[in-house]
């Protein structure tokens, strides 16, 4: 079955534009030509009207036919009133409607042959009528005589070819008129056809209902988020997925700075930072981020800014970041016990009991002053969660060389209620106090983290002996992207901390330094988490 072709839209909107033009022109042209025809006629009718008031005043001629004409004088008067005004005739009759007058001679003493009743009865009178003389616009006057009575009538009319001449002359340069207009509304439609097609790109209506079909099924059916914004900062697309990301489902031509608080995700949005790549946070979630400008014939459209979520494999990446260190140092213990142990082994099989028993004691000692294991946690810790996190933190610390100790003040009765807020906050503060205390110069490196349950909030403070926060960066350092180190092995940096404020303040609560260090003193991070802590520890 062949497919009929479609006419392009473009030019059925010149074919409609010029079919309306072209319309209106004829019954404007229609309408002109009956007004111009009756207003002729009715100008005429008035001038024959006039003429003939004139000639029903000349005394001459009122004395004439009062008289009965003996001198034929009315013949001569009306002749020289038709020859001078361009008149088709000039007919003055009796009371009974005999002519005294007329273009041919031999019509005069003969009754008129339209209807003078009208104007015998002494009422003036317009009209086109046909008579001997063809069809003409006439007007029809009574004459009076000296006593007031009406004596007869005047008729002078003229010839309907004239007017047809006139309304032919008329409407010849209507015509001109009315093609100039058709041209030029064809032009004007031609014109708004072309740039109709420039605005649409080319592009049938059919294709572009398509084609904003296609565009939602893409937008709404990737896993990426999408905002496009347009050149004067106002969102144009936002699909769903960037709506669940940013936490917003702004309505088009919104300002796009409103979708983020003040930071970096909201500067890649307003275009005031460019972004490839770059890792932000929004809310709890990890972001990257990719902006790009859109250009088309040197035009600028906008930008297009894509979110992929990436909390997830952030998190991933560090539980297999803990998982790595603790199997390095699994795998370096098990050859340092080897090694002790093929020294004692070695001792004693030459019979060296005395030396054996030293070293034994000697490796007792050290195992004394290593860091405490999960069961060695003071009392007050009770929540088995934070026991076996700090734990955890503790060996990996450990192996970092930094010794991680738990401060004698911490009291925190009860049960962590929101562990994933807790590992957030507490995670991120201790493991940028480890490697600010591993990177630093004093040693032995520490790390001291005290914890305070009050009701239901949770109270965390960690110090540090690193060399302090650097100056200038005792906010700055909360921002995304923002790191006293350089990233390592693909690694993002800069994310942490503005994470664990965020956690903390969706909470009501806060991350902040409360001392820079330096000069010797390490930095001093204080975390404030309301509500973390489960019921009982408020009693």
């Amino acid at each position: 079955m062949s497919v009929r072709p479609r006419i392009p839209f473009a030019r059925q909107v010149l074919i409609l534009q010029v079919g309306v033009v072209v319309v209106v022109a004829c019954l404007g042209y229609g309408l002109v030509a009956w007004m111009l025809d009756g207003e002729l006629r009715d100008q005429y009718g008035q001038r024959a009207l006039t003429v003939a008031r004139a000639v029903a005043v000349d005394p001459q001629i009122e004395a004439a036919v009062a008289a009965g004409d003996p001198g034929h004088v009315v013949q001569e008067r009306a002749e020289r009133v038709r020859i001078r005004t361009g008149a088709l005739f000039v007919v003055v009759t009796d009371r009974h409607g005999i002519r005294y007058s007329h273009p041919t001679p031999s019509e005069v003493g003969r009754r008129v042959s339209t209807d003078p009743s009208a104007a015998l009865a002494g009422h003036e009178v317009v009209n086109v009528e046909r008579g001997t003389l063809g069809l003409s616009a006439r007007g029809k006057v009574p004459l009076y005589g000296p006593q007031g009575g009406v004596l007869g009538e005047v008729s002078v009319g003229f010839d309907a070819g004239a007017i047809d001449q006139e309304l032919g002359r008329l409407l010849r340069d209507l015509t001109l008129f009315i093609a100039g207009a058709v041209l030029l509304g064809v032009l004007a439609s031609a014109a708004i056809g072309r740039r109709l097609k420039r605005q649409t790109l080319g592009l049938e209506p059919y294709e572009l209902a398509e084609l904003v079909q296609e565009r939602e099924a893409v937008l709404h059916g990737v896993g990426e988020g999408v905002v496009a914004v347009d050149t004067a900062g106002r969102v144009a697309v936002c699909n769903d997925e960037a709506a669940r990301l940013l936490g917003a489902a702004p309505e088009r031509g919104a300002a796009a700075a409103g979708l983020a608080p003040v930071g970096a995700l909201r500067d890649v949005l307003t275009g005031a930072r460019e972004a490839a790549n770059l890792f932000v946070t929004a809310g709890e979630r990890v972001l990257v981020v990719n902006r790009r400008e859109v250009r088309r014939d040197g035009r600028d459209l906008g930008a297009v800014v894509t979110l992929r979520d990436r909390t997830d494999l952030e998190t991933l990446a560090r539980e297999l970041d803990s998982v790595s260190t603790l199997f390095d140092a699994l795998r370096a213990q098990r050859h340092e016990y080897a090694n002790r142990l093929h020294t004692l082994s070695g001792l004693l099989q030459l019979g060296h009991a005395e030396e054996a028993a030293g070293y034994l004691g000697a490796l007792m000692d050290d195992e004394v002053g290593r860091l405490p294991a999960e069961e060695e946690l003071p009392d007050p810790l009770t929540d088995p969660y934070l026991r076996a996190f700090l734990a955890a933190k503790s060996a990996v610390a450990a192996e970092k060389g930094v010794r991680l100790d738990i401060g004698s003040a911490s009291y925190v009765p009860g049960r962590v209620a929101e562990p994933l807020d807790v590992t957030t906050v507490v995670g991120n503060l201790v493991d940028n106090a480890v490697e600010a205390a591993r990177l630093g110069r004093r040693r032995p490196a520490r790390v001291e983290v005290e914890l305070l349950g009050d009701g239901r909030d949770l109270h965390v403070t960690v110090a540090d002996s690193g060399d302090g926060l650097p100056e200038g960066l005792r906010e700055a350092v909360f921002d995304d992207g923002v790191s006293t180190r350089e990233a390592a092995g693909g690694r993002s940096r800069g994310l942490g901390l503005g994470l664990a404020r965020r956690t903390a303040r969706a909470r009501d609560g806060d991350v902040a330094f409360v001392d820079p260090g330096g000069d010797g003193t390490g930095a001093v991070a204080l975390a404030r988490l309301p509500g973390v802590l489960g019921a009982e520890a408020a009693r």
